[in-house]
């Protein structure tokens, strides 16, 4: 039976909805992971829920152990990784509370490790493809529960990862948006990255949450507009992963 972890997975940890729920704590060679793990049953799926910033989110997106993180999920022997996150909107027709079932990323961030590969042992070299970063059968879960919910949503986009902690200024908010990023955050590089390094399917729901700051016909975002919005769709985000799970169990 499959294992799916979930990061970032906020309001899941509810024993109404995790199911003989136990703690368990994994060593990694990158040192601790973020959170200890959350493991149980939602449905009849085997869950390991992981706190990205930690379980009261006090670890700064750039402190976040990525490595760890993904390291732990694989010693779990998590099958499959489905990420939440909030972003920021780039484009006009992605309005606050709308999904977006990425499809690509760019990798704005400059001092997070990006690989498990501190040096390559002869023989072992390792160049990982990462032309489709997001799974396609995870993916397609995603948009058939979000069309089955009739949320609002949108079935691409690409995500550009900044690192933060600062939101960004004006001029680096356009200029995203003419690499052709749709929604911004702090957190989907590098994780994506490190999944499909250690060959663990992976797939983010991104919510928006505000329009950064291009839009000048309106506030630039803050942090407190972020939590607003998202405490407003987190029911959302839950009810499109449990209608997820149930189709994931039929990819293995």
């Amino acid at each position: 039976m499959a294992k799916v972890a979930i990061i970032g997975g906020s309001g899941l940890e509810d024993p109404d909805i995790l199911k003989s729920p136990e703690t368990i704590k994994v060593d990694t060679p990158y040192g601790e992971p973020t959170s200890e793990l959350t493991c149980g049953k939602i449905g009849n799926t085997n869950v390991a829920i992981l706190s990205r910033h930690g379980k009261k989110h006090t670890i700064p997106p750039t402190q976040v152990n990525n490595r760890a993180n993904i390291w732990a999920l694989k010693e779990l022997g998590c099958d499959f990784i489905l990420a939440t996150t909030a972003c920021g909107s780039l484009r006009e027709e992605i309005d606050r509370g709308h999904f977006v079932i990425l499809d690509q990323f760019i990798d704005f961030t400059k001092h997070r490790k990006t690989t498990f590969f501190d040096e390559f042992k002869p023989g072992e070299m390792k160049h990982t493809p990462m032309a489709d970063p997001f799974n396609t059968g995870l993916r397609n879960a995603l948009i058939q529960s979000a069309e089955q919910l009739n949320l609002n949503f949108h079935k691409k986009g690409t995500v550009i990862s900044i690192e933060g902690p600062r939101f960004s200024t004006r001029a680096e908010s356009n200029m995203f948006r003419m690499w052709g990023a749709d929604v911004i955050n702090m957190s989907v590089a590098p994780e994506v990255i490190l999944a499909n390094e250690i060959e663990i399917p992976y797939a983010a729901i991104a919510m928006s949450t505000d329009y950064d700051c291009w839009k000048t016909d309106e506030e630039a975002v803050t942090w407190e507009q972020v939590l607003e919005i998202f405490n407003q769709n987190v029911h959302n985000v839950i009810d499109l992963l449990l209608t997820a799970l149930k189709k994931i169990e039929k990819l293995t």
